[in-house]
Parts: C-alpha cells; structure tokens; sequence
C-alpha cells in the first residue's frame, strides 16, 4: 500500500478515533458520580432524636458550621431555609451526601465527600429534630430490607418517575433555570430511600401514597444494583451516559468507517486507471518504431 494511500487512510481515522475517545471521555466525566459515599447510612428501628444521637454535640456542631445561615435555633434566614420540623430523612440526607455544608453561602449546593463522620452527622440529626416534631424520619431496617423486593417492578417505577430527569442510566442531566438533576451512583439505599420520600431541591416527595413501601424497595433494589454494577447486555457501556454516547460514536466511528472505505475504493481506482493508461501508452509507442524497421528491411 502506497505512503499517499496510508496518510490518506490513517489521517482521518487518527482525527475521529481522538475526537470520539475526548467526546466520551468529557461526557462520562460530566456525568460520572461526584461522590461515592464513604459512610453508609446505618440502619436504625427509632426516629426519636434521643435515639438517633448526642443532642448536646449535635448542638455545638451546629453551632459552628450550620448557625451563620440557618441560625442558632434553626429557624432559617435571609440565606437559608427554617430546619425546624423537615424531618430526620431531610437533615440526614443533605449532610450525607456533601450538599451541606455549603462552601459558600450563595454557591450552588453539589455533591462532594461529607465534611462529618456518620456519628457526627447523626448528632446534628438528633440536634435539629429535638427542636420541633415532623417531617420524614431516618429509615428502617424493614425500609432497607431489600431481600424480596422486586428489581423489575423498581425499574418499571423508575423509567415512570425518576428516568425524566436522573435519565434511565442514572446518569443524572441538566434542566431548566439551572438546576440539575444529579447522577445516582455511589448511593446508599438510605438515601436514595430519604431522597424520594423527602424529595431534595426542586424533585418532588414522593410518599406511601404514590409509592407503597414494597415499591420503594423496588426502586432501592434498582438503583443501587442495575444503576451501581450495569450488566450492558447490548454491549460496550459508553461511561453509562446512554444515547447520547452511542449516538455520538456511531456518527464517528461508522462515517469514519464509511470514509475509509470510500478513500480506500477511490484510490484503488485511481491506481488502475493509471496502470491502464501507462500500459496503453507504452503500447503505442513501441508498435510504429517496430513497424518502420520492418519497412526498412523489406
């Protein structure tokens, strides 16, 4: 094979083969999990703030990271929310998953590790629920007993309520006046338990009335097996950001293919026609000096 043949072939293919690995590769990271929760949500039979932690510590932790927005009694402020009667689930959640404390008081709350331990956590916890009754308490064992819930019913639940804005990967998405919903791996079964019965942010609660207790196990079992370890039966996972991966593969890898099969008949055909006409030429040019020697001697 020609060096012209080769640059032409291998040129273009070296340019999409970067292009596809970059597109994937911003794409899986944009969507990849910013924090797999190093402290598990531990399973607890009482939501009663005694039971769930130190008060008193709970108490000075708040005071020290949490007071300056949402004030000394947890009654809210110009920066931040009232705390008071939200329930166990909803304080849990947002200190387990990083969202809070925030960096800044005006930043945007995102996932990243959680500035306290699981007992430090659960302190304030206790702290916040013994100002006020209400709201979603911690779950159960019986709630995160997930041996006969049913992964089929859970995905069925899930492409219905929860696909819209985490996508059907759980790769999560953005949506509009920017918020963004967050992707779903790297999640205990704790919270994604307290994220659906509290609904963080602007996704809606979902309690026993839209969603029994045996279909929320569903989900549970669902996202954090099928989401957190997906088989990919059709093949190549794509960084698990669906479609839109395949698609942006498919568009440059398979025209990248087609291209190299049009250069590659182009150029053999041009290499044939130039034989052919080189053959010819030679041809011509030697039968009339044949023919005058010829002539010569006769």
């Amino acid at each position: 094979m020609s060096q012209r043949l080769l640059r032409r072939i291998l040129v273009p293919f070296a340019v999409l083969v970067i292009a596809a690995s970059l597109g994937v590769l911003v794409m899986g990271r944009s969507h990849a999990p910013a924090n797999a929760m190093a402290n598990p949500g531990i399973e607890l039979t009482s939501s009663t703030s005694s039971s769930i932690g130190n008060i008193s510590e709970g108490h000075t932790l708040f005071e020290e990271n949490c007071s300056a927005c949402h004030g000394s009694g947890a009654e809210g402020s110009a920066l931040a929310p009232n705390l008071r009667g939200r329930g166990a689930a909803t304080v849990d959640l947002w200190l387990s998953s990083g969202w809070m404390p925030l960096a800044e008081p005006t930043a945007e709350p995102v996932a990243k590790p959680p500035r306290f331990t699981r007992s430090q956590i659960l302190d304030i916890v206790a702290f916040v629920t013994s100002l006020a009754p209400g709201g979603v308490g911690l779950p159960t064992s019986a709630d995160l007993n997930l041996g006969n819930a049913s992964v089929a019913q859970g995905f069925d639940l899930f492409s219905l309520n929860c696909a819209g804005c985490h996508t059907i990967t759980g790769a999560g998405d953005a949506l509009a006046n920017g918020y963004h919903a967050p992707p779903l791996h790297g999640l205990t079964a704790s919270e994604v338990y307290e994220a659906v019965r509290t609904g963080p942010s602007n996704m809606p609660p979902f309690g026993p009335g839209q969603i029994t207790p045996t279909e929320l196990r569903g989900i549970i079992k669902y996202v954090t097996e099928d989401i957190e370890h997906p088989s990919n039966p059709g093949g190549i996972g794509l960084g698990g950001v669906g479609p839109v991966a395949e698609g942006f593969i498919g568009l440059f890898v398979g025209t990248g293919a087609c291209l190299l099969a049009a250069f590659w008949v182009g150029d053999r055909t041009e290499r044939e026609k130039d034989e052919e006409g080189h053959g010819a030429g030679e041809g011509s040019g030697h039968g009339p000096g044949d023919h005058g020697i010829e002539g010569a001697h006769a």
